[in-house]
């Protein structure tokens, strides 16, 4: 997979997830993704922006454009130096919800994506990544 752009937004407050939510609309418009995938993905970047802001204190966003032979797409980078996540399994749940998000949670980001890989350390925080798919035009 080959990174081909690349930009990072960071996340300190309520402000800067509606800027990740921009910047992620105007990638997959870019990328022509049908309007039903720009909803799932600039739903799953909401979320995840979110989880970052609240649950992370704050962290950052990485955007790239990636691309593999057949296929081009959009991959979301979440991170934070916060406290963690003790159970991801739990956290996973459908259902398991300890903030204020859309209601999706991780479980949520992840069934509306094609990739999806979390790792927590407890103290060390958390990073979310995300892909979404679609053919070469």
């Amino acid at each position: 997979m080959a990174v081909k752009s690349q930009e990072e937004r960071s996340i300190a407050n309520e402000d800067d997830i509606l800027d990740v939510r921009n910047s992620v609309k105007r990638v997959t418009a870019l990328l022509n993704f049908s309007l039903v995938n720009q909803t799932k993905i600039i739903s799953a970047a909401s979320e995840l922006a979110r989880n970052t802001l609240e649950h992370g204190k704050g962290g950052k966003s990485i955007i790239q454009l990636v691309t593999e032979p057949e296929r081009i797409g959009i991959r979301l980078i979440f991170e934070d130096t916060g406290p963690g996540i003790p159970d991801l399994a739990r956290a996973l749940e459908d259902g398991y919800s300890t903030g204020r998000g859309m209601g999706l949670g991780l479980g949520g980001a992840k069934r509306l994506m094609d990739d999806f890989d979390i790792e927590s350390k407890e103290n060390e925080g958390t990073r979310v990544t995300v892909t979404k798919w679609t053919e070469k035009n």
